[in-house]
């Protein structure tokens, strides 16, 4: 499942890509848009109501907001900083609409938040998720299937257990650069830059152990105490 998903996160990527680069490049509206744009316009809000769901795993921090003709505008967030911890019922705030969607909020005092619907940083997400999920998806598969050709025999296990536990190694050194990479704002291809040198040492830890339990060196031959 994590080979798979990991597969789907990378076929994301250059579409990613190319929908953070029209958001760059994208104009400024001329006037107010009658319907889904591509270019950027600022409309100013209201806020009715900010809740964190902080004790809700399957709830998105979320906002209501209102227009000036009252009507209500649903948004919701991918975390709460640094914006929509600070926002409270009346206070204003500027949304940034582009097709049609709130992309981002900036408050009064020019903090900036994206919203779950915001483009920038979506092509790390899915590389790093990417970069997770294969790795450990293929050391997963690799290190399930070995015992099934030897049946029975503890050295193939070992090493079979070897090559899963190096495997979320992997994983986790993954998920670990890009949060440095996020937390930073360090260019998309820090990723790899910082990933794949972590990534081969632990493949080559991952050999080295696996040929150890495979010949025994691994096995523990001190006698049981009676």
């Amino acid at each position: 499942m994590a080979l798979v998903l990991g597969v789907a996160t990378a076929s994301q990527i250059r579409e990613a890509l190319e929908r953070e680069r029209e958001f760059r490049a994208a104009p400024a509206c001329a006037s107010v848009p009658v319907k889904a744009s591509g270019c950027l316009w600022e409309q100013e809000f209201t806020v009715r109501r900010a809740d964190m769901n902080r004790g809700e795993k399957s709830e998105s921090p979320e906002a209501e907001l209102l227009l000036p003709s009252g009507e209500p505008w649903e948004v919701t967030f991918p975390r709460t900083d640094p914006v929509l911890s600070e926002m409270r019922p009346g206070d204003s705030v500027v949304g940034l609409i582009w097709h049609g969607r709130v992309v981002e909020i900036r408050d009064a005092g020019g903090r900036r938040q994206q919203t779950s619907g915001g483009p920038l940083g979506r092509p790390e997400e899915r590389l790093g998720g990417a970069l997770a999920c294969v790795s450990f998806g293929l050391s997963a598969l690799v290190g399930s299937l070995w015992p099934l050709f030897a049946p029975g025999n503890r050295r193939h296990a070992k090493a079979a257990a070897v090559v899963r536990w190096h495997g979320v190694g992997m994983g986790a050194a993954a998920i670990l650069t890009l949060w440095a990479q996020a937390a930073n704002d360090w260019p998309m291809w820090a990723i790899p830059a910082i990933w794949g040198p972590l990534a081969l040492l632990l493949l080559a830890s991952m050999v080295a152990f696996a040929v150890a339990a495979h010949r025994g060196d691994l096995d523990d031959d001190t006698p049981s105490a009676t």
